[in-house]
């Protein structure tokens, strides 16, 4: 079995100055700080202190070795993702980011796979940056939770998640620009706090707002995170589906109905969190993700998985690969 990590993130080592590229200011650029460091700034405000395991294949490959890796899906950091900026250069940065990413799995020696970054602002050109990707060599596409107010039951969104099902592609859901505002602005509350709450609201909004109910099962969606407070809050959900009509919003069953329609990562730092994940989604819809390279990922990948206790061996296989495995579809090229 060859353990799968669909959870992970780069940044190429050099980009072109996008500021300058599009005439338009605050866009994400690199400062190095030493020969295996740098400073991912926006305009001239410090976003994130990163290491050369987000552009060195050489470097994933060691620590992928070291932890018992065999293949990583990478992809890009949402602060990428450039959705309130103008599609046309969306589009473009986009695939400056995804030839990047190519260019770091090819030297990988088929170790190193690539989700791509699409411009979810404007669902048409969406839609040919992700055909474009697939034919390159993508395994998928990996995007934000929401675009400004629009949620995954948007109409857009889920016309764009329905041509991904009709080209094959998996997709991989992430927290991006977190509900909170000042209120989670310390602790790094946005991420301990706002991305559980934000990926709650994306599972939640695709249930309740129809979008599962109209969008074919070939679909092959996958939440990070552990799908945030989901699991934990299922219970609520269902109750106030079953109690109140005004809860059940579109969806034609209730919550619990819809868990074999997406998958979620096992990015959950605690066992008996992940004994409970597993609980609720089955051993069949949680794959592993790690977060990696970043200071709040799992420090040794798949440690949390081969360690639980409660989790029995064919559960384990399961997580490690197997189910990575078809949520790719790729099942011959990564066994």
């Amino acid at each position: 079995m060859t353990v799968i990590d669909i959870h992970n993130h780069f940044f190429p080592e050099t980009w072109p100055d996008a500021d300058a590229r599009y005439g338009d200011t605050g866009w994400p650029r690199l400062r190095r700080t030493g020969p295996e460091t740098a400073t991912v700034m926006l305009g001239d405000r410090p976003f994130r202190d990163i290491t050369a395991a987000c552009w060195s294949a050489e470097r994933r490959l060691a620590d992928m070795d070291r932890d018992g890796v065999g293949i990583q899906v990478i992809s890009a950091t949402p602060i990428l993702f450039a959705y309130q900026r103008r599609p046309e250069h969306a589009l473009d940065f986009a695939r400056l980011m995804n030839d990047a990413a190519l260019e770091i799995c090819a030297q990988g020696g088929g170790r190193l796979r690539a989700f791509a970054q699409v411009p979810l602002q404007d669902i048409d050109a969406a839609c040919r940056e992700a055909e474009r990707t697939m034919k390159a060599g993508h395994l998928g596409v990996h995007i934000g939770n929401h675009v400004g107010p629009k949620n995954l039951d948007d109409e857009g969104i889920v016309a764009f998640l329905h041509h991904c099902a009709d080209i094959g592609a998996a997709v991989l859901i992430h927290p991006w620009d977190m509900m909170g505002g000042a209120r989670t602005g310390n602790y790094m509350m946005g991420w301990t706090v706002g991305m559980p709450a934000e990926t709650q609201l994306s599972i939640v909004a695709m249930i309740l707002g129809g979008a599962f109910d109209r969008l074919p099962r070939s679909l092959r969606i996958c939440f990070a995170h552990g799908g945030g407070s989901f699991a934990f809050l299922l219970g609520r959900l269902e109750n106030a589906w079953l109690n109140k009509d005004t809860a059940r919003g579109q969806s034609l069953y209730p919550p619990s109905h819809y868990l074999d329609r997406f998958y979620v990562d096992s990015a959950v730092f605690d066992d008996r969190a992940l004994d409970l994940l597993v609980q609720v989604m089955g051993e069949d819809r949680v794959v592993l993700g790690s977060d990696y390279p970043f200071p709040l990922g799992e420090k040794r990948v798949g440690a949390l998985v081969r360690g639980a206790p409660r989790l029995s061996a064919d559960a384990k296989a399961k997580i490690l690969g197997l189910n990575a495995a078809r949520f790719l579809g790729e099942v011959p090229a990564l066994a």
